[in-house]
Protein backbone atom coordinates (compact mmCIF):
# COMPACT_ATOMS: atom_id res chain seq x y z
CA UNK A 1 0.00 0.00 0.00
CA UNK A 2 1.09 3.56 -0.74
CA UNK A 3 0.17 6.74 1.12
CA UNK A 4 0.41 10.07 -0.69
CA UNK A 5 0.22 13.56 0.82
CA UNK A 6 0.14 16.62 -1.42
CA UNK A 7 1.08 20.14 -0.38
CA UNK A 8 1.89 23.51 -1.91
CA UNK A 9 -1.45 24.58 -3.30
CA UNK A 10 -2.87 28.04 -2.81
CA UNK A 11 -4.12 31.23 -4.41
CA UNK A 12 -1.97 32.91 -7.04
CA UNK A 13 -2.49 35.59 -9.66
CA UNK A 14 -2.41 34.77 -13.34
CA UNK A 15 1.16 34.62 -14.57
CA UNK A 16 2.43 33.48 -11.20
CA UNK A 17 4.05 30.25 -10.08
CA UNK A 18 3.49 27.50 -7.55
CA UNK A 19 5.31 24.30 -6.71
CA UNK A 20 3.33 21.31 -5.57
CA UNK A 21 4.89 18.48 -3.61
CA UNK A 22 3.69 14.95 -3.00
CA UNK A 23 5.32 12.86 -0.30
CA UNK A 24 4.97 9.09 -0.61
CA UNK A 25 5.32 6.33 1.94
CA UNK A 26 4.62 2.64 2.25
CA UNK A 27 6.46 1.12 -0.72
CA UNK A 28 9.86 1.60 -2.34
CA UNK A 29 9.36 4.96 -4.05
CA UNK A 30 11.72 4.32 -6.93
CA UNK A 31 9.78 1.21 -7.95
CA UNK A 32 6.77 3.01 -9.42
CA UNK A 33 5.90 5.83 -11.78
CA UNK A 34 4.21 8.95 -10.46
CA UNK A 35 1.82 11.43 -11.96
CA UNK A 36 -0.26 14.53 -11.38
CA UNK A 37 -3.91 14.88 -12.29
CA UNK A 38 -6.36 17.71 -11.73
CA UNK A 39 -10.09 18.24 -11.48
CA UNK A 40 -11.49 21.68 -12.20
CA UNK A 41 -14.94 22.94 -11.15
CA UNK A 42 -17.60 20.95 -12.96
CA UNK A 43 -15.02 18.97 -14.90
CA UNK A 44 -13.75 15.42 -14.93
CA UNK A 45 -10.34 14.54 -13.53
CA UNK A 46 -7.68 14.93 -16.21
CA UNK A 47 -4.07 13.97 -16.69
CA UNK A 48 -1.47 16.71 -16.17
CA UNK A 49 1.98 15.08 -16.12
CA UNK A 50 3.77 11.86 -15.30
CA UNK A 51 7.32 10.73 -14.61
CA UNK A 52 9.01 7.36 -14.85
CA UNK A 53 10.51 5.48 -11.93
CA UNK A 54 14.00 6.84 -12.49
CA UNK A 55 12.82 10.29 -13.55
CA UNK A 56 14.36 9.83 -16.97
CA UNK A 57 11.08 10.11 -18.86
CA UNK A 58 8.36 12.70 -18.44
CA UNK A 59 5.02 13.25 -20.17
CA UNK A 60 2.72 16.26 -20.22
CA UNK A 61 -0.76 17.20 -21.26
CA UNK A 62 -0.71 19.62 -24.19
CA UNK A 63 -2.43 22.24 -22.04
CA UNK A 64 0.53 22.48 -19.65
CA UNK A 65 3.47 21.64 -21.89
CA UNK A 66 6.15 24.32 -21.64
CA UNK A 67 4.69 25.76 -18.44
CA UNK A 68 4.72 22.86 -15.95
CA UNK A 69 7.64 20.63 -14.98
CA UNK A 70 7.36 17.34 -13.13
CA UNK A 71 10.33 15.99 -11.22
CA UNK A 72 11.08 13.51 -8.47
CA UNK A 73 13.61 13.01 -5.72
CA UNK A 74 13.81 9.31 -4.96
CA UNK A 75 15.98 9.96 -1.91
CA UNK A 76 13.19 12.08 -0.42
CA UNK A 77 10.29 9.94 -1.68
CA UNK A 78 8.78 13.06 -3.19
CA UNK A 79 7.44 14.13 -6.56
CA UNK A 80 7.08 17.78 -7.53
CA UNK A 81 5.09 19.81 -9.99
CA UNK A 82 6.55 23.21 -10.80
CA UNK A 83 3.82 25.35 -12.34
CA UNK A 84 4.77 28.58 -14.10
CA UNK A 85 2.79 31.10 -16.14
CA UNK A 86 -0.38 29.99 -14.41
CA UNK A 87 -3.72 30.73 -16.03
CA UNK A 88 -7.22 30.94 -14.53
CA UNK A 89 -8.08 27.72 -16.37
CA UNK A 90 -5.43 25.93 -14.29
CA UNK A 91 -7.70 26.35 -11.27
CA UNK A 92 -8.41 22.87 -9.93
CA UNK A 93 -7.78 20.38 -7.20
CA UNK A 94 -4.48 18.71 -8.01
CA UNK A 95 -3.95 15.06 -7.14
CA UNK A 96 -0.78 13.03 -7.20
CA UNK A 97 -0.94 9.45 -8.31
CA UNK A 98 1.25 6.41 -7.80
CA UNK A 99 1.09 3.90 -10.65
CA UNK A 100 2.04 0.41 -9.52
CA UNK A 101 0.66 -1.17 -12.67
CA UNK A 102 -1.84 -3.42 -10.97
CA UNK A 103 -3.17 -0.61 -8.84
CA UNK A 104 -3.13 3.17 -8.60
CA UNK A 105 -3.05 5.18 -5.40
CA UNK A 106 -4.26 8.76 -4.96
CA UNK A 107 -3.55 11.57 -2.56
CA UNK A 108 -6.24 13.71 -0.98
CA UNK A 109 -5.61 16.62 -3.35
CA UNK A 110 -4.49 20.21 -2.96
CA UNK A 111 -6.43 23.23 -4.22
CA UNK A 112 -4.85 25.59 -6.73
CA UNK A 113 -6.74 28.78 -7.52
CA UNK A 114 -5.52 31.20 -10.17
CA UNK A 115 -7.12 34.63 -10.17
CA UNK A 116 -7.34 36.79 -13.28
Amino acid sequence: QVQLVESGGGLVQAGGSLRLSCAASGRTFSSYAMGWFRQGPGKEREFVASISRSGGSTYYADSVKGRFTISRDNAKNTVYLQMNSLKPEDTAVYYCNADLGSRRYWGQGTQVTVSS
